[in-house]
């Protein structure tokens, strides 16, 4: 239907956003202020317990902060009581008061259409439902008992029996006055290249209707018998009705199930579902005979934030599942990933589920695995990484692989999660065993005066970890005082972790919401409180930067002096870190020898410094560091060093 310009926006002007949704959620009274239309509630797309749904009632948008779910009044209808977008606008026209204007002719004629198809598609299942009944479906009815599908499992499923005969559904349609054409357009039949009278797509198999999700059939799936047949699976064409990239096997029942908070479990055929959800796993649906796609992918995280992929235990289900990382890679957002569930070897859902019970299932889907270990799996399964050159050639992949996912905050925490992966893969380190006949000593120290080293760090580091908190907040209100100079600084932010936990939520706020007014969009997002409490700390009040906002020049000197001191300090973190984990479990004179250059290249570093007035220096790699910075390295360099060679009783 073709709709006149300005109908949509006079429509929109017309209708209250909040009462639409109004109609669906409980507001939060203490969270909305509904004189300025701003309203917030629990999510009514996904299972939540927070407010976390806000609907804008004077710019008539609603936004989930948990989801991602967002639109206007339309896509709401749309979404909520699952229509097209022409009976959503009909809903609310009929709401609003305001006539529809006249049908696009052209338009009314594809409608008219579809329902005629669906109408045919209809006759030809009730067909197949009663063909399963007859004698030459004996051999269907023994396959779907030995599958342990009831006969009240068949009717919930409208499985039925296409006979092997050239023209058995066709004949039946066209006897009951369905135009020939209509039958061959609904893909139950079709004409020879050589021309000749037309001739059923489906015979001898047992068939699976594929309905789309509003419950209507639009295709079907067919099952061959003959274990010589060409294809085990067959499906409809592409029609006007059916685009097999773009739906899902049991969309319905499963969009509804995970409405109720359900997992969506994403199974490979249609014997899967079925078994899935006659076992207590409602919310599951499959891909229409081909390997997910990119529509079918999105139209999974319009269900489910996070579907869970199960697995055949074979070859194929593997192949599968490392080509799917690559599709969802640049898409995934947050809140917004997969999991993976691995099945036994040689299983698919319905053998686990015959063979061991629902609980087997569940169990396997209670191991679901994140998107990030399976990428790690793909690269290094059957593989030698016994060289640096080898090791290289996988961190060059994995980087690679994570290039293309465009969320900052998630690529952040992807690179974190495969340097952890990699750690316990080439990167522990083994306590050798004290040589027999070695007394305390260099060579083995006891464990209490490795415990007192350790002591020594941890307190001279407690005094920089609420430095670097310090340091945090002004980086972040200088950036949000002076989002102009956010592109400069975006990496650097993008690698700080916040040790103070209260400051991460913010970090994340301003990387999600970079090409934006930060003030504004934070406090619709976390609230004006969080912006308050971070300007009000004195040390960020005091800032030039902050006291002089709107000055770029002023706030790009202000974060390139933070970060560096910033990146200095952790630096040195790691270093001490790295050495107190050899002294714990490798204290040998290799390792003092390493304690004591690194002491010499800070005393070195302390005696070049100049007499600048911010009095730093430049370290060989380039990062400045304060004087105060030098002067806490050296001291827990020099303390390590005397825990060491300490004599020991």
């Amino acid at each position: 239907m073709s709709l006149p310009a300005g109908f949509l926006d006079e429509l929109r002007g017309r209708l209250s956003l909040g009462q639409v949704v109004g109609r669906k959620v409980m507001w939060d009274n203490r969270k909305s202020n509904p004189g300025k239309g701003d309203l917030w509630a629990p999510c009514p797309f996904h299972q939540e317990k927070s407010a976390s749904f806000h609907v804008d009632d004077r710019k008539g948008f609603y936004y989930c902060f948990g989801c991602h779910a967002k639109g206007d009044a339309i896509s709401f209808v749309r979404e909520t009581e699952n229509v097209s977008f022409i009976e959503a606008v009909e809903i609310l026209a009929r709401e609003a008061g305001m006539p529809l204007p006249e049908r696009d002719p052209q338009a009314q004629q594809r409608a008219d259409r579809r329902t005629q198809l669906v109408a045919v598609m209809e006759q030809a299942v009730q067909w197949f439902r009663l063909q399963l009944r007859t004698g030459a479906a004996a051999e269907a009815r023994a396959y779907l008992a030995r599958r342990g599908l009831s006969e009240a499992a068949q009717a919930r499923w409208d499985i039925g029996f296409a006979p092997d005969a050239r023209q058995g559904v066709f004949g039946h349609l066209t006897a009951k006055g369905v135009p020939a054409d209509l039958v061959i357009a609904a893909g139950l039949a079709a004409t020879p290249d050589t021309g000749g009278t037309p001739f059923d797509r489906f015979r001898g198999r047992i068939i699976f209707p594929i309905r789309d999700a509003r419950g209507r059939p639009i295709a079907l799936g067919g099952r061959a018998l003959d274990p010589a047949a060409k294809a085990k699976y067959l499906n409809s064409p592409e029609t006007e009705l059916f685009d097999k990239g773009a739906g899902l096997f049991n969309i319905a029942p499963a969009r509804e199930a995970a409405g109720k908070g359900t997992p969506l479990i994403v199974a490979e055929g249609y014997m899967d579902v079925i078994a899935l959800s006659e076992a207590g796993f409602a919310a599951v649906v499959a891909p229409l005979g081909t390997a997910i796609t990119e529509a079918q992918l999105r139209l999974m995280w319009r269900i489910s934030p996070e579907p869970v992929i199960t697995l055949d235990g074979d070859k194929a289900g593997q192949q599968a599942a490392m080509r799917l990382i690559d599709l969802a890679l640049p898409l995934i957002e947050a809140g917004q990933g997969l999991r993976f569930a691995i099945l036994p070897q040689g299983l698919d859902p319905d053998d686990l589920i015959r063979a061991q019970g629902a609980g087997a299932m569940r169990a396997v889907l209670d191991g679901a695995v994140p998107m990030v270990n399976l990428l790690w799996r793909r690269e290094t399964d059957g593989r030698v990484f016994d060289s640096p050159e080898r090791k290289a050639a996988l961190d060059k992949t994995l980087r690679a692989a994570i290039a293309t996912i465009k969320d900052p905050s998630i690529r952040g925490h992807y690179g974190e999660a495969i340097k952890d992966l990699r750690w316990q893969a080439f990167g522990q380190r083994k306590p050798q065993a004290r040589p027999a006949g070695t007394g305390p000593g260099r060579f083995g120290t006891p464990p209490q005066t490795l415990a007192s080293a350790e002591a020594k760090a941890s307190l001279m580091t407690g005094a920089a970890g609420v430095e670097d908190q310090l340091r945090e907040a002004v980086i972040l209100a200088t950036l949000i005082a002076n989002p102009a100079v956010l592109p400069q600084f975006e990496s650097d932010l993008e690698q700080m972790d916040c040790r103070d936990p209260a400051l991460q939520p913010l970090r994340e706020a301003i990387l999600r919401h970079r090409s934006a007014e930060l003030w504004p969009a934070i406090a619709a997002d976390l609230g004006e409180a969080a912006l308050e409490k971070l300007f009000a700390q004195r040390h960020v009040a005091l800032t030039p930067a902050i006291r002089r906002p709107g000055d770029p020049a002023l706030a790009r000197m202000c974060l390139a002096e933070e970060f560096a001191k910033l990146n200095a300090r952790r630096g040195h973190a790691r270093e001490i870190e790295e050495a107190t984990e050899d002294i714990a479990g490798l204290a040998d004179e290799g390792l003092t020898w390493r304690l004591a250059q690194g002491a010499a290249r800070i005393e070195t570093k302390k005696n070049d410094e100049t007499a600048a007035t911010t009095e730093t220096i430049t370290a060989n790699n380039g990062v400045v560091m304060d004087k105060n910075d030098v002067e806490f390295s050296r001291s827990l360099l020099d303390g390590l060093l005397r825990s060491i060679d300490a004599p020991t009783d």
